[in-house]
């Protein structure tokens, strides 16, 4: 019974409605994600036009497959081999859209920076290409991922001692660093946030990194200094102002 039902015109009928309804599914979930502002979490702003086409695409093409649908049944089909039986593709694929229609996309944070060699502070400069990177004549109008590219440039750090750093980022603590050091950082995308990589500098406190839970967002003002740390001597921002903000819309530096 089964098997006759698999081969029957209303089987393959319910299989091309559920083609249109995955379709229509990741259109709408495309299109979600940019006009809610989420795409910004997800890919670099210079793909967001192919995102949005893909969606609206989509649409279309499951307008015109339901539009065919709706004034005729169609014949059946001749099995092709798959990994799947007919139809679980579809339903895969209208399973992860509607997961993603629930799930909020969130910001990556400390816990995906802990997952990368963030020990090294001048490694993650190097993961990512500086697209119209200048460094500013102005050091406290760097942002921080500014700091760490011109670090890479020029990796001498006394010759940055002394001056004005004001940044913004969020916390993270690393345990192989003294309690009063925390690292400020940021994570730079080149295309999705699959390739995203942390840049960030170390900031050296007159309290305890307690006080600064990790993830929390900070805006840092202060002064380049050096220190040892970890056996190695590092540009460090000397923090004299600190001040807790928002994560901003779009947390992520290109």
């Amino acid at each position: 019974m089964a098997k006759k039902f698999l081969q029957s015109s209303k089987f393959f009928h319910f299989i091309d409605w559920l083609d249109v309804f995955a379709i229509t599914a990741w259109g709408i979930l495309l299109l979600k994600y940019w006009l809610t502002e989420k795409l910004v979490l997800l890919v670099h702003p210079r793909y967001f036009w192919l995102v949005i086409t893909t969606g609206v695409a989509l649409l279309f093409i499951a307008v015109f497959k339901a539009w065919g649908l709706w004034r005729k049944h169609p014949t059946p089909k001749v099995q092709h081999l798959s990994l799947f039986p007919p139809g679980w593709a579809s339903v895969l694929l209208l399973v992860i859209a509607l997961v993603g229609l629930v799930v909020i996309p969130r910001p990556l944070t400390s816990q995906a920076a802990h997952q990368q060699n963030i020990a090294d502070f001048s490694i993650a400069a190097t993961r990512v290409k500086p697209q119209a990177f200048r460094a500013s004549n102005r050091p406290e109008d760097r942002s921080l991922v500014d700091w760490v590219k011109t670090l890479s440039v020029y990796p001498e750090p006394d010759s940055y001692v002394g001056q004005k750093a004001k940044v913004q980022g969020f916390v993270v603590h690393l345990k192989t660093l003294p309690d009063d050091f925390l690292v400020i950082m940021r994570f730079v995308i080149t295309h999705c946030a699959l390739d995203a990589s942390p840049m960030g500098l170390p900031v050296k406190l007159t309290t305890s990194r307690q006080v600064y839970p990790p993830d929390t967002w900070l805006e840092i003002e202060g002064e380049m200094m050096t220190a040892e740390l970890e056996g190695k001597r590092e540009l460090t921002i000397q923090a004299k102002s600190i001040k807790p903000i928002t994560e901003p819309k779009n947390p992520y530096e290109y």
